[in-house]
């Protein structure tokens, strides 16, 4: 099942999911004053006003590179979302990609596109140290390849509901490739400021030690995006460790690797002076280094390579902590991350370890992701997850 692009009745039918849950969740007075001080950039000064020059106003030569390549609508909904990342609370963000706004809003988009039902079987899993969404065609049948997904949100917000829509397109995708019985796992982790490190990391190991117990582990497709990719190489680098001289002599059950590992925009260092602003990327470097903070909490320093996986530089620990299918990288050429994500490729690759990248030119934060619901064309809707399950499909 893979939906059409996302319209301006999508976007006024989700202002109507959210309103109510702003209300309930933030209060009617903080969502007012919130609407209140987003009003001069919206509709009345600072939106129209850049959108005009830079589309209109000035050369193309000059407009930076995603506005070159972008729709009307793409380059005003990155607008809006630049806003929302830089200026409003992250306690009132969080409701935007909570399940009750994204799961009704999913089954709107459905609906419109005639899916009085879905087609693709999800279900809640809530154990005892982890939770998340299990997504597949069917309750019963047995993976032939497991994608493990964990989402992203600076740590401090999304849901799995929230990507529901992209995982579902993508388990279609695998689907087309050939694989029998496509499944994915999303994990559903405690945000920042609710509980920090290493609570998120934890639950991943949890999670995935459930997922190799029950599937085999060449199977599995370990991956994420932004934070998510922070935890799944954080949750590589872990396994390594284990299986490391310090735990030879020990009698515990140790986990294997997955099959290959399929990163989106990861955060690699969690505060590096090489993030940097940039005119097409909608990420904030200054808040995204208070997220990190944040999610450091008090028991372990920000560049840790525990939970900062870029600033582990053992090329040994690298090489034991990639998969035998390797490690394939998906990124922006403009995005915040880029220079921290290139300097890891670099890194791998100096270990002799299997790495892929793909740098998007004029390419903004998680492109594969926003792609799949702003890009015009079905071609470029998709053409980041068909690169992707292309990989997959060359290596499992």
């Amino acid at each position: 099942m893979i939906l059409g692009q996302v319209s301006w009745l999508d976007c006024f039918v989700f202002l109507i999911f959210l309103a109510p849950q702003l209300i309930y969740h933030v209060g009617f007075f903080s969502t007012l004053f919130c609407g209140i001080a987003a009003l001069p950039f919206l509709p009345v000064f600072k939106l129209p006003k850049g959108f005009i020059k830079e589309r209109f106003l000035t050369r193309y030569e000059h407009r930076n590179p995603f506005v070159q390549q972008a729709s009307w609508f793409e380059d005003i909904t990155v607008r809006c979302v630049r806003y929302a990342y830089r200026y409003i609370p992250t306690h009132i963000c969080r409701v935007f990609f909570s399940k009750p706004v994204a799961l009704p809003f999913l089954r709107f988009r459905m609906l419109r596109h005639g899916y009085f039902r879905s087609p693709i079987h999800w279900q809640e899993i809530n154990m005892n140290t982890f939770r998340g969404l299990w997504i597949s065609e069917g309750i019963n049948t047995d993976p032939d390849i497991l994608i493990y997904y964990i989402h992203g949100g600076g740590f401090s917000l999304g849901s799995c509901n929230f990507y529901l829509e992209f995982l579902i397109a993508w388990l279609h995708l695998l689907k087309e490739a050939g694989y029998r019985a496509p499944a994915i796992f999303a994990l559903e982790y405690t945000l920042v400021p609710d509980e920090a490190y290493p609570t998120q990391l934890r639950q991943a190991v949890s999670a995935y030690k459930n997922l190799c117990v029950n599937h085999d582990p060449f199977k599995i497709v370990l991956s994420g995006d932004s934070a998510g990719g922070t935890l799944a190489l954080s949750l590589l680098l872990h396994i390594a460790r284990e299986s490391s001289d310090d735990f030879s002599q020990s009698n515990r059950w140790r986990m294997a690797l997955p099959g290959m590992s399929v990163l989106i925009s990861p955060w690699v260092t969690l505060v590096s002076p090489k993030d940097r602003n940039t005119r097409s990327d909608y990420l904030d470097a200054d808040n995204l280094h208070i997220y990190a903070r944040q999610y450091a909490g008090s028991k372990i320093p920000v560049h840790d390579p525990l939970i900062s996986p870029g600033d582990c530089k053992d090329l040994d620990l690298w090489r034991k902590a990639t998969p035998q299918g390797g490690l394939s990288l998906f990124y922006g050429a403009e995005e915040v991350f880029a220079s921290e994500i290139r300097d890891l490729v670099s890194l791998l690759e100096l270990a002799d370890c299997k790495v892929y990248a793909r740098d998007e030119p004029g390419g903004i934060h998680a492109w594969p992701v926003a792609a799949l619901f702003l890009s015009s064309t079905k071609e470029e809707r998709l053409k980041g997850l068909k690169d992707i399950v292309s990989q997959i499909k060359e290596q499992i």
